[in-house]
């Protein structure tokens, strides 16, 4: 079986060392860089399952990698930072990171969340309706979200590079159509971990769809009270 390859970009070498160590352990193809612009190469022509972002290196802000590793690929990013600060966890989720842990981290949380993620793209990839049938392709409105190639193509057939947890909670309100869906059911399907009522994960990247879907935002509705709904009919391709 092949194992799954996890990128860390981290400047501190200790940390690279016993996180890298630690998940080549676990069974993961662990590769590291410490620096801004190496990760922008790296990022664009390398594939990687999931992705370990510092925020501090030494020649750039982490922070400004998510939006440029997003124009090449939807790689689950988990950010890893010193700060436990709520906003900046925000401004993190709403630039496309899949997920966040705060340092100091113990390995068998990070093991956790590294393979929740990567659970999520291989339930999206092994996803099957209730009649056992694939469906490869959801049709709405000219959109085309292609469960095969992970992504959501435009009326003009441009894809909107959409993240990991984006694409499972697009393709979970497309599936069920008309339906009010709550935003606990939707966090089940697209995090890991006990949901909170307090935890605007949810309703960060309903933003962030609506804003990829531009004129046809409105498609997803919110249901106060409840959660989230797509009004359109949707066909199966």
């Amino acid at each position: 079986m092949q194992k799954s390859t996890i990128l860390i970009i981290e400047d501190d070498e200790n940390l690279q060392t016993v996180v890298g160590q630690y998940l080549e352990d676990d069974g993961y193809k662990v590769i590291t860089i410490g620096s801004f612009a190496e990760a922008v190469e790296k990022a664009a022509i390398t594939d990687f399952h999931a992705i370990l972002l510092d925020l501090v290196l030494p020649d750039g802000e982490g922070i400004n990698l998510i939006s440029k590793i997003r124009i090449s690929n939807t790689t689950p990013i988990i950010v890893v930072s010193g700060k436990n600060d709520t906003m900046e966890k925000i401004i993190c989720l709403e630039m496309g990171a899949d997920d966040y842990i705060t340092k100091p981290f113990e390995m068998r949380e990070l093991s956790a969340r590294i393979k929740a993620v990567l659970r999520r793209t291989n339930d999206h990839q092994n996803s099957e309706e209730t009649s056992g049938e694939k469906v490869e392709k959801i049709l709405f409105k000219g959109w085309c979200l292609d469960r095969q190639q992970y992504e959501l193509f435009d009326p003009d057939q441009k894809a909107a590079s959409l993240t990991t947890g984006e694409f499972k909670l697009l393709e979970a309100l497309a599936l069920a159509p008309k339906r009010a869906l709550s935003r606990e059911h939707l966090f089940e399907l697209t995090h890991e971990g006990k949901y909170d009522v307090y935890d605007r994960a949810i309703d960060i990247q309903i933003a962030r769809l609506r804003k990829k879907l531009r004129k046809d935002a409105k498609l997803i509705k919110t249901v106060r009270g409840v959660g989230y709904m797509f009004i359109n009919d949707t066909e199966a391709a």
